[in-house]
């Protein structure tokens, strides 16, 4: 039986113990299986430790809303989506590196305990280490974003300063366009139109990095990039040439994005978009996309 793709249930041999896995087969090879859990996070069985193992159902019932989800929980999903380079954890924060490529990839992600005496300085350290600027991605309103700011971090104020996260049920997904290209790597031509690069090495190693990605592309004139995350599905780079806006062909890549995302198991999506974008919320709104947290971005003294 060919398993990848497929969601299974494994019991395994773990040190003197016994765990169970359950998630999507990303890979069956004679080493063993690499699994991917309902929140992203990888498991990797090795065959010779395998006890029992059963394929279970690829659409489970949904056990929670998407927005039921805690903020510092959606951040941790949405960090997988958008995979840094280089990632170090200090405790349970996630500390990113990718030579300058976008804020997300290059922010610490605070969620959780830190796990040291002085987390400020391990964050400055570890930046100016790599030459880059002091940067921090915090939910607003939350204690950490409070300490930040009462540790006299401040707003960037040379880059965009942050945005909204929102998220939805995919209770029936949208049919894919026919005219639609989905492949799952980001082409010259994809790149192109997506802009902001100067470095495409790194920014493939970024929009490329999630183990479930999709760069969709209509005709040349229209992108946009999914990533399922264990349920989760992000949708992202949304761009259409502005000689051929206004024709739906947004609309086209948000329904194929979201198609492809459903196939690949996943119930539940997010965005991420600045708050103002008044197109972006309206080609999103009839998916019932809704806000769930705003995030912004913090830098050193």
């Amino acid at each position: 039986m060919d398993l990848v793709g497929r969601r299974v249930s494994v019991r395994h041999r773990d040190g003197d113990g016994v765990r169970d896995v359950v998630g999507r087969v990303l890979s069956a090879e004679p080493a063993g299986l690499r699994i991917e859990r309902r929140d992203g996070d990888l498991a990797f069985v090795p065959a010779g430790t395998v006890l029992a193992m059963r394929v279970v159902p690829d659409r489970p019932t949904r056990t929670r809303r998407a927005a039921a989800i805690a903020p510092e929980d959606l951040t941790r999903i949405t960090s997988r989506g958008w995979p840094a380079v280089e990632s170090v954890a200090v405790g349970e924060w996630e500390l990113r590196a990718s030579g300058g490529f976008t804020g997300r990839a290059n922010s610490v992600a605070v969620h959780g305990d830190p796990g040291v005496n002085d987390p400020f300085g391990a964050v400055v350290s570890f930046y100016d280490d790599r030459g880059l600027r002091p940067l921090a991605q915090l939910v607003e309103g939350s204690a950490w974003d409070r300490a930040f700011a009462e540790a006299g971090w401040t707003p960037v104020t040379d880059q965009p300063p942050g945005a909204i996260v929102q998220v939805a049920d995919l209770r029936t997904a949208p049919s894919p366009d026919a005219s639609a290209i989905v492949e799952t790597h980001a082409s010259d031509a994809w790149l192109r139109h997506y802009g902001r690069v100067t470095d495409p090495a790194t920014a493939r190693a970024v929009l490329e990095g999630p183990a479930t990605v999709g760069f969709v592309s209509i005709d040349d004139v229209a992108i946009g990039r999914v990533v399922v995350t264990g349920e989760w599905a992000g949708l992202a780079a949304v761009e259409v040439d502005p000689a051929h806006r206004r024709r739906g062909l947004a609309t086209r890549i948000v329904e194929t994005s979201l198609a492809w995302a459903a196939t690949h198991g996943a119930d539940k999506a997010y965005l991420q978009t600045m708050r103002h974008n008044d197109a972006a919320l309206a080609l999103y709104a009839p998916y019932g996309f809704t806000t769930h947290h705003a995030y912004r971005y913090l830098t050193a003294p």
